[in-house]
């Protein structure tokens, strides 16, 4: 739980972002230690606010796309897979998993024919999908795109031989215990309202099944489902995925630069920069429902809102997530000694060419080469290889093998060298033999 003067300041800013963005319904709360911390509903809430359905719209593409990457994990397909490989004749045939998880198959962002989210769906055939449903090149530019998901929701149910719906159930939600999350409302469920912008009256918004479309936004869930979910995102994957593969996820791949601040897309996942705090999670809207769950990994803690409103709303979570790190910031761990991964004679500093460099020991059996403090230039972390080699995890260096030579290292046809220019190390085009002069 939260103390009672944090829990008045989250509650503050939900009633205000309620009452400003005239929601008829709102209900948020924030996770931490693997189950809400907090949660209040503001407006009209049929029920209890924890277990009232709201529809997550676009949250369900974070489901969708741990559904693929289970069957990736399994050796089912590959994310450099055409399209082609697993869902014959679409145009977006030649274009990859991964390119369609992250939005960078250029795919049009929204299906053909009536508004998707607004009238019934029916099969792949269905959406007669032509040329001109490609609309970028692959891998061009981030283009969001809910055919994209869509398409990768097709992809699953092939695999798995059974409808999208009854995949994410059984391998995601259930082993969860999101029991309250369905591709149809169930139970005490909020009604989809649009408000009039000049008035402060309300009209109801439609609902419906949307077909092959539902892997891009068709889910219904509860704040405690939510908060579940958000759970996670934070590293509680139980047996639904790998963590090393929930990581991967979140690493950016689509930069999305219409955002106002840093945004960017992973594997089914928005990754956001806001006031330095990086937030992992995703959006969601439908004709009458706002949702959002995202997580702060630094400080162990998320936050989940949904509303049954069509727009309006300003940005709540992140907020939330401001405002519990301020009242309450984590208290880290201890730190206390660890063995290094490496002797201590191959930690220090090295040279690139003239420019110094330090390589260290970091948590969780890694490795860091950057520059000294003050210096710039390119840094990553290192893990280690069953070969021995040590493989980039992020930064320029991110994929590249590092290996450590006795008196150099090699990285990337990359020298480094114990003294700036070491004319007894294999500099690559050798050192001038006068060697440094005034």
């Amino acid at each position: 739980m939260v103390e009672p003067t944090t829990a008045r300041t989250l509650l503050a800013r939900t009633a205000r972002v309620q009452r400003d963005g005239r929601a008829p319904g709102l209900v948020a709360g924030v996770v931490r230690d693997g189950g809400l911390a907090w949660s209040a509903g503001r407006g009209e809430v049929p029920g209890d606010p924890t277990d009232v359905q709201y529809r997550l719209g676009s949250i369900s593409k974070t489901v969708t796309a741990v559904a693929v990457m289970r069957l990736r994990d399994e050796g089912r397909l590959g994310l450099d897979d055409p399209l082609d490989t697993h869902v014959p004749g679409t145009p977006l045939g030649d274009r990859t998993v991964g390119q369609l998880l992250s939005h960078l198959s250029g795919a049009s962002s929204e299906s053909p024919g009536g508004w998707w989210e607004r009238v019934p769906g029916g099969t792949l055939a269905d959406l007669a999908l032509a040329p001109e449903h490609v609309v970028l090149g692959a891998a061009r530019r981030f283009h969001y795109s809910n055919l994209g998901f869509g398409l990768l929701g097709e992809l699953v149910a092939r695999h798995r031989g059974a409808p999208w719906a009854d995949v994410v159930t059984a391998e995601v939600l259930a082993p969860l215990g999101m029991t309250r999350t369905t591709p149809r409302p169930s139970g005490a469920a909020a009604r989809g309202t649009a408000v009039h912008p000049w008035a402060d009256v309300v009209l109801p918004e439609p609902e419906h099944d949307a077909g092959v479309m539902d892997a891009a936004g068709q889910l219904w869930s509860t704040l405690t489902d939510l908060g579940r979910f958000a759970a996670f995102l934070l590293g509680d994957t139980g047996d639904v995925l790998a963590g090393s593969t929930l990581a991967e996820m979140a690493v950016p791949a689509g930069v999305d630069s219409s955002a106002p601040g840093w945004s960017a897309y992973g594997l089914g996942l928005q990754v956001l920069r806001v006031d330095g705090a990086t937030l992992v999670g995703h959006g969601g809207s439908m004709p009458g429902f706002l949702a959002g769950v995202f997580v702060d990994r630094e400080e162990q803690a998320g936050a989940l809102m949904l509303a049954n409103t069509t727009s309006g709303l300003d940005p709540l979570v992140p907020g939330l997530l401001a405002d519990l790190r301020a009242a309450e910031p984590r208290v880290v761990d201890a730190w206390t000694p660890a063995e290094p991964p490496v002797p201590l004679s191959d930690l220090g500093v090295w040279f690139w060419g003239p420019a110094p460099h330090l390589l260290r020991a970091v948590g969780g059996g890694l490795l860091h080469l950057g520059p000294l403090p003050g210096r710039g230039g390119r840094a990553s972390r290192f893990a280690r290889r069953a070969d021995g080699g040590w493989v980039g995890l992020d930064g320029y260096y991110a994929g590249e093998t590092l290996r450590i030579a006795g008196d150099h290292l090699d990285l990337a046809t990359f020298t480094f060298t114990r003294q700036p220019y070491d004319p007894a190390a294999p500099v690559p085009g050798g050192v001038d033999e006068a060697g440094w002069t005034a």
